[in-house]
């Protein structure tokens, strides 16, 4: 069974910092491109950030460029998104996704079950 768990979610202030975590297991992810995706209610789910296989190649959204950073270790089968200099406007449930090819926009074929981020202000 394919799964995608994300974890690393919380409350936090205006300013700070958080790390997610997405383990995926059950196949091999080898060559798929992994991303990140949000969602707050009564929206539709927008993309954040995707990684490349080798980690070479990555791109963000524009309201998150410069204060999050998507990273792999292929290694351990786990991609992160390091979140800094949170704003209230990032409030949302973040998503995993896998996609077997590394494009724009990505096109997930996997999802993890998400992890809710909180921002106060």
């Amino acid at each position: 069974q394919v799964q995608l768990v994300d974890s690393g979610g919380g409350l936090v202030r205006a300013g700070g910092s958080l790390r997610l975590s997405c383990a995926a297991s059950g196949r091999t992810f080898s060559g798929y491109a992994m991303g990140w995706f949000r969602q707050v209610p009564g929206k539709e789910r927008e993309f954040v950030a995707a990684i490349s296989w080798t980690g070479r190649r990555t791109y963000y959204d524009d309201s998150v460029k410069g204060r999050f950073t998507i990273s792999g270790d292929n290694a351990k089968n786990t991609v992160y998104l390091q979140m800094n200099n949170l704003k209230p406007e990032d409030t949302a449930v973040y998503y995993c996704a896998a996609d077997r090819l590394y494009r724009r926009p990505l096109m997930p074929d996997y999802w993890g079950q998400g992890t809710q981020v909180t921002v106060s202000s």
